[in-house]
């Protein structure tokens, strides 16, 4: 089994757009910080490059630019790129696996900081 394709036909992928002023002087200065987001997608598609061209294309046609603000300022968020895309190896359900991450090994206490109650997902 190549493990680059999904035997389901889904893959997760992951793209990172930043926020910029459309006017800004300094937003090809590579030193300058952005807001950014990270936009998790599911696509159907046949191969992993066909997947890629699906994400890539779904953050393409998110970065329309708009008026933000009570000025109206010519804002976006711009498509930088995909920083993950993975097959999903099983039928989508309840409880379906479709990321996972190996880390390396860490302190307990540590571990123990990570995890989140329900408080935390409704901010």
């Amino acid at each position: 089994m190549d493990k680059t394709i999904s035997p389901v036909g889904w893959y997760i992928g992951t793209y990172l757009a930043r926020f910029i002023e459309i006017e800004d002087e300094n937003k090809h200065d590579p030193e300058a910080r952005f807001a950014t987001w990270e936009n998790t997608v599911i696509v159907k598609a046949l191969t992993l490059e066909a997947a890629f061209e699906k994400v890539e294309r779904i953050g393409i046609d998110h970065a329309q630019p708009y008026k933000g603000g009570e000025a109206g300022i010519p804002v976006q968020w711009e498509y930088l790129g995909i920083v993950d895309l993975l097959p999903i190896y099983e039928e989508l359900e309840d409880g379906s696996e479709v990321m996972w991450a190996s880390n390396h090994p860490r302190k307990l206490k540590n571990l123990k900081s990570i995890v989140k109650d329900i408080s935390a997902f409704r901010e």
